[in-house]
């Protein structure tokens, strides 16, 4: 996934949640809205979120030192949690307490054309953002599913905004469903509901955002594709006979550690075996540019089997 691209998203999706923010404001000023209120905050929310993902970006790219000899790239996934934390303190929480207290205390709309008006220009530029995010996810996504590519991802930035997008239009629907159920009805608590169900959605996506972001942080391997990838580029370097077993670890969105112990010819001298470990190199970067660490071990081909081991994880023998 392009680096590039998932800024790209974040700009564009900052720029249309101020418009809708401060438009929101005005229509709940108004209207005194419950759900209008809601998706304010939430608009406001996003912005905090899309800022917090900027500043994330930018504080990785920090030069490696002594202390963190393998760069600052995981700051993007501590930003990128700290999103979450945001999107369910602010957003999902603020919302369900304004839906619960206008259920107890329902309020007559005023001038509800206003936030009808606001909620439909918020839809069209919720939907520019969110076409921006997903063209820019269709580049790198391939052949797999929305939901897989998010679950996949090993940038947060793309998947956040996709996420955001997705769920801010779902609250602005609800909004104006709510909305236009009040005015119908003359009952105030259908703008509750409208409000309580937009703290639910974000509360939701707050908790797989959370999820996700904890994988990342954690350490995730290469995606399944970009081990293979690496293996072949390994195996088909002269020199190397096979690869006893491999190990991925991303130290940042766009950086792979690569560590692999190499089977090489019994006969080969110390020459040959130091030119063959820099071939192997050279072909592992050309097939996968994002392995900036890589460190390979030669050995000797004992016959082991890596046996039935996860994607991306070789089982190795006690003597390798």
């Amino acid at each position: 996934m392009s680096t590039e691209g998932g800024i790209k998203a974040i700009v564009a999706a900052l720029v249309a949640n101020i418009g809708i923010a401060i438009s929101k404001f005005v229509a709940f000023a108004l209207t005194g809205s419950s759900s209008m209120l809601s998706e304010a905050i939430h608009s406001v929310a996003d912005a905090g979120n899309q800022i917090l993902l900027l500043v994330g970006n930018k504080r990785s790219k920090k030069q490696a030192n002594e202390s963190h000899p393998f760069g600052y790239g995981r700051r993007r996934y501590v930003y990128g949690f700290i999103v979450a934390i945001v999107l369910f303190l602010v957003g999902g929480l603020f919302s369900l307490y304004e839906g619960i207290h206008k259920w107890q205390q329902p309020e007559p709309l005023n001038d509800w054309w206003i936030a009808v008006v606001v909620l439909v220009i918020a839809i069209g530029l919720e939907c520019y953002s969110f076409r921006t995010a997903l063209r820019e996810a269709n580049k790198s996504r391939g052949k797999r599913s929305l939901f897989s590519f998010v679950k996949d991802s090993r940038q947060p930035e793309l998947p956040v905004i996709l996420l955001e997008d997705a769920g801010a239009l779902v609250g602005l629907v609800l909004a104006l469903l709510g909305v236009s159920a009040a005015v119908i009805t003359g009952n105030g608590r259908f703008d509750a509901l409208g409000a309580m169900g937009i703290g639910t959605l974000l509360l939701v996506i707050a908790i797989f955002l959370a999820i996700e972001m904890t994988a990342m942080l954690v350490g995730e391997s290469a995606l399944p594709e970009e081990v293979a990838a690496i293996r072949k580029a390994l195996e088909d370097s002269p020199g190397v006979k096979r690869v006893i077993h491999l190990r991925t670890l991303h130290v940042g969105p766009d950086e792979l550690l690569v560590a692999a112990k190499i089977a090489i010819h019994e006969s080969d001298t110390g020459a040959q075996i130091a030119r063959a470990i820099n071939d192997a190199e050279v072909s592992l970067r050309s097939a996968v540019p994002s392995a900036k660490y890589i460190f390979l071990e030669p050995d000797l081909d004992r016959g082991l089997d890596a046996g039935s081991a996860a994607p991306g994880l070789d089982v190795a023998g006690p003597n390798d």
